[in-house]
């Protein structure tokens, strides 16, 4: 089992900056790939960004690039996804996830373990 739990979400206005964290516990973390997902109401479930085990790929969705980077401290079990010029169709819910995969995961079905999410709200 792998628990994951986000922080850092909140209320800022457009062209704001957020920076999340998700803290994971119980395997060993670089045996895991990461992504970040989000979920506004009436939306699906979509990948925003994802990192591979060692930080050597990363995927960004067309919405996010140049505004979103994804990283992650394997020392520190964390990983990050910083928000920069945040415009009002960011806000949604957001969720880190782990998966046991060596490639880069943006499906929901890559991913086995999911933390309870952190609402953004971006305000315009």
């Amino acid at each position: 089992q792998v628990q994951l739990v986000e922080s850092g979400g909140g209320l800022v206005q457009a062209g704001g900056s957020l920076r999340l964290s998700c803290s994971a516990s119980g395997r060993t973390f670089s045996n895991y790939g990461m992504g970040w997902f989000r979920q506004a109401p009436g939306k699906d479930r979509e990948c925003v960004a994802a990192i591979t085990r060692y930080a050597g790929i990363r995927y960004y969705a067309d919405s996010v690039k140049g505004r979103f980077t994804i990283s992650r401290d394997n020392a520190k079990n964390t990983v990050y996804l910083q928000m920069n010029s945040l415009k009002a169709e960011d806000t949604a819910v957001y969720y880190c996830a782990a998966g046991p995969i060596s490639r880069l995961g943006v499906r929901v079905t890559d991913y086995n373990y999911w933390g309870q999410g952190t609402q953004v709200t971006v305000s315009s």
